[in-house]
This record gives C-alpha cells, sequence and structure tokens, in this order.
C-alpha cells in the first residue's frame, strides 16, 4: 500500500461533508479532524486518511470495543465506495483508542508466539476484523518457526498461530444459521423451538398464548354451534 489513494485534499471533503450531515442526526456531540495518516501506528496499519474525534460524547465512540465508531467508519468507506481490500486505508480514531488496540493486539501476539512455540500446539483467537487480524499476522510475520492463518468465515472469521511445520487445522463449519418466521395475523413473531409447531410459549405455559393442559387464552366456540342462554 506505498501509493496514496485517499488524500486530505481530495477525499476529506467528502468525508467532512458525510459526517456533518449524519453526526447530528445521531444526536452525537463531536467534532473531528481528518488529517494524513501514513505514519500513524507505525508499522502495523499506514492510512492513507485518520480521522480523530473529539468532544462530549466520544466516549460513546470508544464504548465497547468502540463497535459505534467502527460501525461510523464502515458508513464512511460505504459513502465512498471504498472496497474491501482497502478498508485498511481509513482510519477513524478518538482518545488514541486505534493506538492502543493496535499495541494490545501486538503484545497478544508475541505472549501467544511464546506459548506455542513451548507447548507445539496451535493456538486460535478470537474473532477478529480483518485489520485486527492483519495486525496478529504483522506482529509475528519475523517469527521464523511459526506462522500465523486466517479461518472461518464472516464475522467468525479468526487466526490461528502454530509451529511453522504443523499442519494447517481444517476450516470450521460454517454455523448455523436459525431461520426466522414471520408472525401469523395478529401473532409475534414465531421461532423454531419454542413450542408445539414452533409457535411461541407465554408465561401460562400454553403454545401460542393458551394455558397448560390446552386451557386459558381466548378460546373459539363450542362444537355443537354456541351456548344457548337460560330463559
Amino acid at each position: 500500500m506505498s501509493e496514496i489513494k485517499y488524500t486530505v485534499t481530495e477525499t476529506g471533503p467528502k468525508i467532512e461533508a458525510f459526517l456533518h450531515r449524519i453526526l447530528p442526526l445521531a444526536g452525537f456531540q463531536l467534532t473531528f479532524d481528518i488529517t494524513d495518516g501514513a505514519s500513524a501506528h507505525h508499522t502495523f496499519e499506514t492510512p492513507d486518511l485518520v480521522v480523530r474525534f473529539q468532544g462530549p460524547d466520544v466516549d460513546i465512540l470508544v464504548a465497547n470495543k468502540a463497535e459505534v465508531m467502527l460501525a461510523l467508519e464502515h458508513l464512511t468507506m460505504e459513502m465512498l465506495g471504498v472496497p474491501s481490500d482497502e478498508h485498511s486505508r481509513l482510519c477513524f480514531d478518538a482518545n488514541d483508542h486505534r493506538l492502543l488496540r493496535v499495541e494490545e493486539l501486538r503484545l497478544s501476539a508475541v505472549t501467544i508466539a511464546d506459548k506455542v512455540r513451548k507447548s507445539k500446539v496451535a493456538f486460535q483467537f478470537n474473532p477478529m476484523n480483518s485489520r485486527e487480524r492483519r495486525i496478529i499476522h504483522l506482529a509475528l510475520r519475523d517469527f521464523t518457526d511459526l506462522r500465523s492463518e486466517s479461518i472461518g468465515q464472516g464475522q467468525y472469521r479468526h487466526v490461528v498461530v502454530l509451529p511453522s511445520d504443523a499442519p494447517s487445522l481444517p476450516e470450521p463449519p460454517a454455523p448455523p444459521t436459525v431461520p426466522f418466521r414471520r408472525p401469523g395475523p395478529g401473532g409475534p413473531p414465531r421461532f423454531p423451538g419454542g413450542g408445539p409447531g414452533g409457535g411461541f410459549r407465554d408465561r401460562r405455559g400454553g403454545p401460542g398464548g393458551g394455558g397448560t393442559g390446552g386451557g386459558g387464552g381466548d378460546r373459539g366456540p363450542r362444537r355443537g354451534g354456541p351456548r344457548r342462554e337460560r330463559p
């Protein structure tokens, strides 16, 4: 990624216009600076651009592993039409969260490398996004007796560290998907396994809102027609 593709001059105004539009809609009180990021995180990340946020709501961006900031970053890249293999060219950061995360991943990689070297047993990291997996790979690139690989699919893709002469681990099976059933007339969503026929079960125990033993709930008319009133 030696050639700069996204510049402050050309791409910066597009990002600025998008953020000035979406941040107020989300109710965020934030300001930001768009700068050249060629040397933002040393040898681990060399983005073309870095967007750094400040303001009263900056803690919201970095809470829960910065999921809000990452989502905002992803939306911005979708707006720009950045292909998936170039996502590392744009970096959102706040309170140096990205820098601290890079260092955390680097230290984790070195610690795991020592563990695998001693045990000769492969180690599997938790699932990570492509940018964090890349940091792990870069942190281990000079370990000649070890190697790192990415396995799994989608959000379950993760890094495996193993001895250089060990066989690759088999690709894990795709996680099962739970089909969603649209609700029937006047009823809530129906999920499989929630009662006979896949219906939901309410707190009274009967499927679809009935009580235990078939009682409770709204009953239909009795067989033989409607009940006659006594004179």
